[in-house]
């Protein structure tokens, strides 16, 4: 007689869930939370480009399209692009490598909390008063405490307690791709996902530290009234400006390059071929991280540096140009004499390529200082960075999730639907952002919430907007596909549905807790395949089959992470008209939450636990 399995009850999923420090769970809460505030932000977006459908517009008043404008940037730059490039690096980076799991797993719990409690805080403004109105950059004195109302104050808070889940996260993949690569994976043969993951995760080590001191000056001026940006007081708004973009522009790159290293996992796939020219792809990819901090002033060009600083920036501006080219060309090569497969992944990745040349194009064009003059504050910038940021990372994230899908949940999502989404999503993205370019040579200004009849502007508005209905469609389509074929799709009984050529196509689908019962022996660069090739069709392991240590769950991170979260409340309410002693008092809680768990943590011993023998035999299926 068969004994039941036991049953689950929602309260043990939840609670499991909650306290997990598996990479992989944690990959998922990523892909959960980022695709929720992305669909925040294009429904912001949608709204914007309604009121811009016909001239002189009443859809929604000025102060809720600079609310939208500004939280549309700042949801989708910081809080969407940003988790969901992390979800794709938490769950296959150490597959990649051939790690059971990041360096620090409870760190890896604490960063996404962190990160949560501080998108949950921003999120909040719309309920205390109005959301940010600023923009995304704030530009003081729009920015300061004279113009802007108490939502700059949850951009502050809020951006300072997901920076900090952020910058955690971005450590602890630096650690983990240095020290706990396989026997045999040296630097050389690391995927270029993974040497994008780690070039990133140093990009946001050094551009959130500028950008975490430029908030809390920004709080310090807008809470206790210092005079650091204030020219009212004898500060110096340009100030603000530097610090920003110091951050500014290397996040472009910190969100484009992993971009970059998806299409480069993708391309070699489904072209049947060994990525072209990997040596000289490691050391762009190197290159391009170098010279995105020798640019950021190239967005003051009307600022008044004077000729010499705009001419030194306008040439390491155009200089970047060259290691993407070289990018460019080596995907190009990679797909030459090819067997191409044009599955969805495919169809999102080499259409990735064109998309960003032409936003690299006009990234060159917006570099010459002179010309800057008359396309600054236009929507020629406008769609020069779309192109390059909903273009390139988005349509390189849509490739990784077609060809990572199947690692990730076991089933391959509806390939009709997928292309309907692509074809759908493309046509429409082009729609959207390709006539912006002729209304910024028109002279439409940016940050504007109407413009009058009769200028020329009407007719590319309004496909524009129908460009935006478009692309909403194929985000929809995404979303059904993704419920379809959950109830539709077989479960994989294959490690490799591609086939593939890196490591994580090595392990069982799905993925078990341990990653690899046996850590691999890597022999060669695309090791999966070499061994497909060369070798018996498996992974020769490189240490003996036994018990497997694993890290054990806690709810700390939740906590600690709630704690930071009361306490940037608590900052805030000293604003909103909050008595004093109870903003303190706010802060003070949470600051115990926070340390407290810190300090049970630091005292109580946690040796981890170990997976049985037996155990590991069964899951891989083991009889002998």
């Amino acid at each position: 007689m068969q004994s039941e399995a036991p049953t689950v009850t929602y309260r043990e999923v939840l609670w499991d869930w909650l306290t997990t420090v598996d990479h992989k769970k944690i990959a998922v809460m990523y892909f959960i939370a980022g695709t929720i505030l992305f669909l925040k932000a294009g429904l912001m977006a949608l709204f914007m480009r309604i009121q811009l459908m016909y001239p002189e517009m009443t859809f929604i008043t000025g102060q809720t399209y600079n609310e939208l404008l500004s939280m549309h940037g700042v949801v989708m730059l910081f809080l969407a692009a940003t988790p969901l490039l992390f979800g794709f690096m938490n769950f296959i980076m150490p597959l990649q490598i051939g790690a059971r799991d990041l360096a620090f797993p409870f760190l890896n719990a604490l960063a996404f909390w962190i990160f949560f409690f501080g998108s949950f805080l921003l999120t909040l403004s719309w309920f205390f008063g109005g959301a940010p109105d600023a923009g995304w950059t704030a530009y003081v004195p729009l920015s300061g405490r004279d113009y802007a109302g108490t939502g700059m104050d949850f951009y502050v808070l809020g951006l300072q307690v997901s920076g900090i889940g952020t910058l955690i996260g971005a450590i602890n993949f630096i650690v983990t791709i240095i020290n706990m690569r396989a026997p045999g994976m040296t630097m050389m043969r690391l995927p270029l996902f993974v040497w994008t993951t780690l070039v990133s995760s140093i990009l946001i080590v050094f551009a959130f530290t500028p950008l975490a001191a430029g908030l809390l000056l920004l709080m310090v001026d807008r809470i206790y009234g210092a005079q650091i940006f204030m020219p009212s007081m004898e500060g110096n708004v340009i100030l603000w400006q530097h610090i920003f973009w110091i951050f500014g522009h290397p996040e472009v790159y910190l969100l484009v390059l992993p971009a970059f290293g998806i299409i480069s996992e993708v391309i070699p796939a489904f072209s049947h071929k060994r990525l072209f020219g990997y040596t000289a792809m490691v050391f762009a990819t190197l290159v391009i991280a170098f010279l995105g901090f020798m640019v950021w002033a190239h967005h003051m060009f009307t600022v008044g540096m004077g000729p010499i600083a705009n001419s030194v920036f306008a040439i390491t501006t155009m200089a970047i140009a060259v290691p993407t080219g070289i990018k460019i060309f080596n995907w190009l090569f990679t797909m030459w004499g090819g067997k191409i497969v044009f599955n969805t992944a495919m169809l999102c990745a080499a259409s990735f390529v064109p998309t960003f040349v032409l936003g690299g194009v006009t990234g060159v064009m917006v570099a010459m200082a002179p010309v800057t003059h008359m396309y600054h504050d236009t929507y020629f910038v406008v769609a020069h960075f779309h192109y390059i940021l909903i273009g390139g990372i988005v349509l390189g994230m849509l490739a990784g999730l077609y060809y990572w899908y199947p690692k990730m949940f076991g089933h391959k999502l509806n390939e009709t639907l997928g292309k309907l989404m692509f074809w759908l999503y493309f046509i429409g993205f082009h729609l959207t952002f390709f006539v912006q370019h002729f209304l910024g040579l028109m002279g439409m200004q940016r940050r504007i919430q109407t413009y009058l009849a009769g200028q020329g502007l009407d007719a590319m508005n309004f496909i524009s907007t129908v460009g935006t209905f478009i692309m909403t469609a194929g985000i929809l389509v995404l979303l059904i596909n993704i419920v379809y074929s959950a109830m539709t799709q077989e479960q994989l009984t294959v490690k490799d549905p591609w086939p593939a050529r890196t490591l994580e196509w090595a392990t069982n689908t799905p993925v078990p807790e341990y990653n690899f019962a046996q850590i691999p022996q890597v022999r060669s660069l695309d090791p999966w395949f070499y061994e497909r090739v060369h070798g018996d069709g498996e992974m020769k392991p490189a240490e003996p089959l036994k018990d497997i240590h694993m890290p054990n769950n806690s709810i700390l991170p939740f906590f600690m992470a709630l704690g930071l979260g009361v306490a940037g409340f608590g900052f805030i309410g000293i604003n909103l008209g909050m008595a004093e002693a109870v903003a303190y008092g706010i802060v003070a809680a949470g600051a115990v939450l926070t340390f407290g768990c810190m300090l049970i943590r630091s005292i109580r011993e946690d040796h981890g636990r170990n997976i049985p023998l037996q155990d590991v035999k069964r899951t891989e299926g083991i009889t002998s």
